[in-house]
Parts: C-alpha cells; sequence; structure tokens
C-alpha cells in the first residue's frame, strides 16, 4: 500500500497522520511519498518523520519530492493537506477585509477570507485530481484535510474525477466537551452530528438511551469557564436547540449577528485561547508555530521520537478510514461527502458533514432525513454561498464570485454592495499570483480600481485598522520564554506551514 502527502511541509499534520497510520500494524511495511513546494520545510518534516521511522525498527524509506506526481505514482491513497499561497495569502484574507470592517477569527472556510482561500484551492486541487487520475492507482481515493473543506471536496468530486472524502476534527472536539461537560468519559456518550462542515449539529446525545440534549446548556451555563468562553455557541444553541460543533471564534464568523458591530464583538469572545475568538487569531498562531519550528527545529531532532502504539494515535479519521478499508475493521465517524439524499432538506449536490461507516465494502452513508428547521435554514444559506464560491472558482467567473460574497453572512451583514464589489476587486489584485483562472478579470479590476481612485469615486477604507481584539504575534524571542509551549502549540497546528 502507499500512501503520498501533498502538502507535507506542515509539521503538526504530517507528522501526526504518519503516526497514525504507522500505529496500525499491518500498515508498518507500507510505501510513504511526501511532496511540497517548500524545499526546506520538506527536507525538515522528512528528517523528523524518518527518524521516528528509523527509531521504530521500520525499514520504510519515505520518498521526499517536489515532484507530486512521483509522489502521486502508484498511490493507493493521497491526503492533502495544502494552504495554497500559505500564510502570505493567508494574512490578505484577514487583513483587506478588515479594512472594510470584517473581523474574521480564521477566514479559512466562509466569510470573505474563506471564500478567497477557495477561489485559490480549487484550481491547484484540480490540477492534483489530473495528477491522480493519470499515475495513481484506479480508484485512489484522496483524503482531504486542506480548507475550505466543503468547498475542495465538491469541487474534487464534481469537476476533479476523483472520490474525496473531506475530513475533520471539529466533532470530536465537541465530542469531548460536551462528554466533560455533562460529567461523563467521551467514549460513554454516543452522538450524532449532521450538518455541514464547521456547521455540523450534534442532534442526538445520549448516555446509555438516556437523551441528554436538555442537560447540555444548563450544564454549559454552569461551567465557568465554558460560559465565558462559547458564548457564541451556547447562545446558538439557546435560539436554535442544538449545540454546534464548530469553536466559538469560528462559528461567529459564519453567521450574521455576533461580528457584524466591531464594538461589540468583545461581547462573545475570549481572548483567552484564539479559537474562542480573537481577529486574525488562527494566521496569529500559525505565524508563530511556522517561525518557532523553522528555528527550532535542532531541538526538536533531539528530543524522543513518536512511538508507533496506540497511545500514540490521534483522533483523526485519516488513519482509522484507510485501516477500514484495508482491513476490513469497522469504523465509525464523521465524513464529509456529497450529500445525494442524507440530508433531505439539504441539496443533493453539496458536501454534507455525517456519520459513516468503513468496512471492507468500503465507505457506507446512512441516511439522515431531515435536518431541524432552524439548522437547516442556517446550513443552506453557507451552502449557496460554497455552490457560488465553487463554480466562480472553477470557471473563473466574477461575477459569481462577487455574488457569493453579497450571500455570504457576515460580509452582508457589514458591507453594501458597492463596498463588496470593490474590496473583492482589490483581492483578486493582491492575490493574483495564485489566481490563475482570473487572469484577465484582474486587469479589469486593476483597470476599476484605477478609474475609481482618479474620479472621486474609490471608497475609502480604514487601511490602519487591524483589528479591536487582536493580540500580537510573538516573536521568536518571546515563544522562547516558553519553550514547551510553543513546541506543543507548532506540533499540534493543522496546515500551518
Amino acid at each position: 500500500m502507499k500512501v503520498a502527502f501533498i502538502g507535507a511541509g506542515g509539521v503538526g499534520f504530517t507528522r501526526t497522520l504518519l503516526t497514525d497510520l504507522l500505529c496500525v500494524p499491518e500498515f508498518q511495511d507500507m510505501e510513504v511519498a511526501f511532496t511540497d513546494i517548500d524545499q526546506n520545510n520538506l527536507d525538515m518534516v522528512t528528517a523528523l518523520c524518518q527518524r521516528d521511522i528509523d527509531s521504530n525498527g521500520l525499514s520504510i524509506k519515505i520518498k521526499a519530492t517536489l515532484n507530486r506526481r512521483e509522489a502521486f505514482a502508484d498511490a493507493d491513497y493521497v491526503i492533502n493537506a495544502v494552504r495554497i499561497g500559505g500564510l502570505e495569502a493567508f494574512s490578505l484574507d484577514v487583513e483587506i477585509p478588515l479594512r472594510y470592517g470584517i473581523d474574521q477569527c480564521v477566514g479559512d472556510t466562509l466569510c470573505a477570507g474563506g471564500i478567497m482561500y477557495g477561489q485559490r484551492g480549487i484550481p491547484a486541487i484540480l490540477d492534483f485530481c489530473r495528477d491522480i487520475r493519470e499515475v495513481s492507482k484506479p480508484g485512489c481515493i484522496m483524503l482531504n484535510y486542506a480548507n475550505p473543506n466543503a468547498m475542495i471536496t465538491w469541487a474534487c468530486n464534481k469537476f476533479g474525477g476523483v472520490k474525496t472524502i473531506g475530513l475533520c476534527h471539529g466533532v470530536q472536539g465537541g465530542h469531548n466537551q460536551i462528554a466533560e461537560a455533562l460529567g461523563y468519559k467521551k467514549d460513554d456518550v454516543d452522538i450524532i452530528c449532521a450538518g455541514i462542515n464547521h456547521q455540523t449539529w450534534y442532534i442526538k446525545v445520549s448516555h446509555q438511551g438516556e437523551d441528554l440534549l436538555d442537560k447540555i446548556l444548563p450544564a454549559y451555563e454552569a461551567d465557568e469557564k465554558l460560559s465565558e468562553t462559547e458564548k457564541v455557541r451556547i447562545d446558538m444553541l439557546k435560539r436554535f436547540g442544538y449545540y454546534s460543533t464548530e469553536s466559538n471564534g469560528h462559528l461567529s464568523e459564519y453567521v450574521p449577528w455576533y461580528r457584524k458591530r466591531l464594538d461589540e464583538i468583545k461581547n462573545w469572545i475570549s481572548l483567552d485561547t484564539w479559537i474562542n475568538g480573537e481577529t486574525g487569531g488562527y494566521l496569529r498562531i500559525c505565524t508563530e508555530s511556522r517561525n518557532w519550528f523553522e528555528t527550532d527545529f535542532p531541538n526538536w531532532m533531539k528530543e524522543e521520537p513518536k512511538k508507533y502504539e496506540a497511545e500514540s494515535r490521534s483522533q483523526e479519521h485519516g488513519s482509522y478510514i484507510i485501516e477500514g478499508l484495508e482491513t476490513g475493521r469497522t469504523y465509525r465517524g464523521h465524513f464529509n461527502v456529497i450529500n445525494d439524499g442524507c440530508i433531505t432538506n439539504l441539496p443533493d449536490e453539496c458536501v454534507v458533514e455525517v456519520p459513516g461507516y468503513v468496512d471492507y465494502n468500503g465507505i457506507s452513508i446512512p441516511k439522515v432525513g431531515d435536518l431541524p428547521l432552524g439548522c437547516a435554514a442556517v446550513c443552506s444559506s453557507s451552502v449557496w454561498v460554497q455552490k457560488l464560491a465553487v463554480e466562480a472558482a472553477v470557471a473563473g467567473d466574477v461575477a459569481l464570485l462577487k455574488q457569493a460574497m453579497m450571500m455570504d453572512s457576515l460580509v452582508g451583514a457589514v458591507c453594501d454592495p458597492n463596498e463588496i464589489w470593490q474590496m473583492t476587486d482589490e483581492m483578486l489584485i493582491a492575490g493574483k499570483q495564485w489566481l490563475p483562472q482570473y487572469a484577465e478579470e484582474i486587469k479589469l479590476a486593476e483597470a476599476r480600481i484605477a478609474e475609481a481612485k482618479n474620479n472621486g469615486t474609490y471608497i475609502n477604507t480604514r487601511d490602519d485598522f487591524h483589528g479591536s481584539n487582536r493580540l500580537k504575534t510573538k516573536t521568536v524571542e518571546e515563544m522562547a520564554a516558553d519553550r514547551q509551549s510553543a513546541s506543543d502549540s507548532a506540533g499540534k497546528t493543522d496546515k500551518a506551514h
């Protein structure tokens, strides 16, 4: 069996997923290929992972290459964890909307940042799909961890010709949190989640057959920490009746109510951890983690290697899916797949996050039926943004792109149509090196912006505004004061490079 990792230069994800796979005894002689566009990061991550392999007494030799077709050749599975444009482009996704008053915590799934991230990612992912079709084994499956997860997964399945499963750990994280709040161990609490990625709802929560849904709200309100850090999720629970999988900060940027007035955002978020709502929080932590890993890499090589044993395996779905398909051991998780009638009150063509079962027979998705109506309405609004954005990215259609921006819940709550049109033009121009499908349209956008500035119709923006709920990015020297914390953060950050 061969597994290829694309975007392998991100230490946190690559090392975790490889460790997960090599904890499966049957996989300890598999073939591994790493590919990335950054030779330095690829070399560092390969050296670290190869040291882990060698210390566990395995004979695997990682093939690391900048040529992705070489990496994909004869692969059974491709794991995608790329960030197209890296942190340079990610910064544009956060900073340009801020000038228009759009305050994002993350900006990689919906909102202005997520939409533009999709415009960069989809052309690249379709190139990956072409290579997979041409050089990988017939039936090769892509496991997609890249965001915007639903958009990327949608594009692969509809336009790429490669069976692609979108994977995320939001369901597991919320499952842990709910169980702890209710006083149970995670494995003793059964859940069913359904919705779309980052807007999935715990529609069933039970313990030994007892329905626990009505106990979640009082438990969270009574918890001193959760009542402060999960204000958006608690408010959504009160008003829609179901708890959301997504973190407080992420959820706050997908709906129109919590981040539209800059002076009120602080009422809904907490700055104790970036994921609870800090402006540009994920950009900050990714920047710190990248800088720390590149600086501190020699010390990482001196630490104890990973041990390939059950205790080292993470909650990420990827290795369990491959294990189920290859060994027949049944695995139940929550996956992002084409809806195809699973959730009956969302469009069949969209990507939904729902329960799935894996074994020798493949990946089986049971029918969920209708989502609770309010939950379906929240998801449906985002689905149409995703569809517009996917179709725009594939065709290089600026009209569809701007319509996606207008239909986005937070963008539409903050900006008027003229501001949205101008902001989108500016984001296209700033990111043109990663947007080949818009080459001709970007020339027109440049002309529009120049004309507006010349004739006095350019809408002035807050160029000096960088967020009212933002923390300073730490220097490497500042991070060195707590090396263990810095290393832990770098090791956990998803696709941080």
